[in-house]
């Protein structure tokens, strides 16, 4: 049981990597403003929702990061992993508190809004999440 939680735990902030990623990535290009405000959100506010770690013994919201970067690296587009992460979402709602959802949005919002403010491509997939929150 504790083997799956924690495998679960990492499929969790994996997606979100992909989300945040598909935000990022909503314009066709990743700005480093965007990749700076990402990590320094996960310091302060993802690494204190609980206390999974991966298989590495590292806390587990660094997978956002790990995940994130990994999408970079390989230039996947961003509707493809939004999708992902809406998949994941659908299926493991009970994971998505209101406050894992409150600090989901912020996080996108602070990315989209990073570089240049937010622009039309970032504020409809803002938009798309924030109904997703609410199914």
């Amino acid at each position: 049981m504790l083997d799956s939680k924690k495998d679960l735990g990492n499929e969790f902030y994996q997606n979100l990597g992909k989300l945040f990623y598909a935000m990022a990535m909503a314009d066709h290009s990743i700005h480093m403003k965007e990749m700076e405000k990402l990590n320094e959100v996960v310091r302060d506010h993802w690494l204190e929702i609980d206390d999974i770690e991966d298989e590495y013994g590292t806390d587990a919201a660094f997978q956002i990061i790990t995940v994130f970067d990994w999408l970079l690296e390989y230039e996947k587009d961003s509707e493809e992993f939004y999708e992902e992460f809406e998949a994941f979402y659908m299926d493991h709602k009970l994971l998505f508190t209101s406050k894992v959802k409150q600090l989901a949005m912020s996080t996108s919002r602070a990315i989209a809004a990073s570089f240049a403010g937010s622009n039309k491509s970032e504020l409809i997939l803002l938009g798309r999440l924030q109904l997703l929150f609410e199914k």
